[in-house]
């Protein structure tokens, strides 16, 4: 793509999940690209591979999982590293630091035992970013008012049961950006907030990117957010991208059968319809993908072709890339 400086780079990833009941096949191929500064866009059903993808780049996929190919190609100032082929120690160094998460539940993020202060400041310490943790508690009042936490220096001495929903993700925000990393990923960070949370946290979030020089990976299924804060989007459905375009563009012109009925699922205002559209059927199950493009059991305009072989991605335009027999 033009003009576009990589900060990471995902080639053919694929990962697996073992379980008794056989082998999920959860992310299938799967390949983007991040450039620096913007806001990238993971966006699908639930199931989809969102978070999982987002997990594997550093390493975070856990048993049963395993990562079985591809490439994940970090673009350090020191020069390029396929993060997939590091040690665990590496890739602790980058991870927290260099590439930072916001995971979709605070309260499972948080621990329960020690204050917020004290974990903004031990992820400091544990990145070197300062030599005592009395030097890090210090700091931790800092990070909590530069993402507009109400009263910080009472927020840092407070448990996360002592904390609201929306104070408890700004905490969540200011450990991950503690360490001045270069990438966030956000993984549905607004998920069971209130709307004007949520407005308040996507709005913390673009004034952090502006301020801190971030580039962001968010992960949502939420396509008015999307529409109001990505770049570029990437629509994910049953572990594959099968649409990838500007956000402008995705919505001026969606071309996949599955990016359309997500677009005619949300609700519209101006559309003169008694009842919301959804999409007949249920993700498939990923023991057992169906063969092919693994939309077409679901998909009003499959073609023979669609259940027998993997449709090739096209490049359609500028940026504009799409999976699917209708465009090959």
């Amino acid at each position: 793509m033009a003009g576009c400086e990589p900060l990471i780079e995902v080639r053919d990833l694929r990962v697996n999940f073992y379980t008794y009941a056989g082998v999920v096949k959860a992310i299938d191929g799967v390949s983007f690209r991040i450039c620096r500064g913007e806001t990238y866009c993971l966006v699908g059903e639930t199931g989809c591979g969102k978070s999982v993808t987002a997990r594997a780049l550093t390493g975070l996929v856990l048993p049963p999982g395993r990562i079985e190919g591809g490439e994940v190609i970090y673009y350090r100032p020191e020069g390029p590293v396929n993060l997939l082929e590091l040690d665990e120690e590496e890739l602790r160094r980058i991870r927290g630091s260099e590439i930072a998460y916001v995971f979709q539940d605070p309260t499972a993020a948080l621990d329960p035992l020690y204050t917020i202060g004290y974990q903004i400041a031990e992820t400091m310490y544990e990145h070197g970013r300062v030599s005592r943790i009395k030097e890090g508690l210090a700091k931790a009042v800092e990070v909590l008012r530069s993402v507009f936490m109400p009263d910080p220096e009472k927020r840092a001495k407070s448990y996360p049961h002592e904390l609201s929903g929306g104070m408890k993700q700004r905490s969540v925000i200011g450990i991950a950006l503690s360490n001045k990393p270069r990438l966030l990923i956000a993984d549905e960070p607004t998920t069971a907030l209130d709307a004007t949370i949520q407005a308040q946290l996507m709005d913390l979030l673009m004034e952090l990117k502006r301020r801190e020089d971030l580039t962001i990976l968010l992960i949502t299924h939420n396509l008015g957010l999307v529409a109001e804060v990505c770049d570029r989007v990437a629509v994910m459905y049953a572990g594959n991208i099968v649409e990838e375009a500007p956000v402008v563009e995705l919505f001026k012109n969606p071309l996949h059968p599955y990016t359309k009925a997500l677009l005619r699922a949300v609700p519209n205002p101006r559309r003169k319809s008694v009842r919301l559209e959804s999409i007949p059927g249920t993700v498939p199950n990923l023991i057992n993908p169906p063969p092919g493009c693994r939309f077409h059991p679901r998909c009003p305009v499959k073609k023979d072709v669609c259940s027998a072989k993997k449709p090739p991605e096209v490049w359609v335009g500028d940026g504009h890339r799409v999976a699917c027999w209708l465009y090959a």
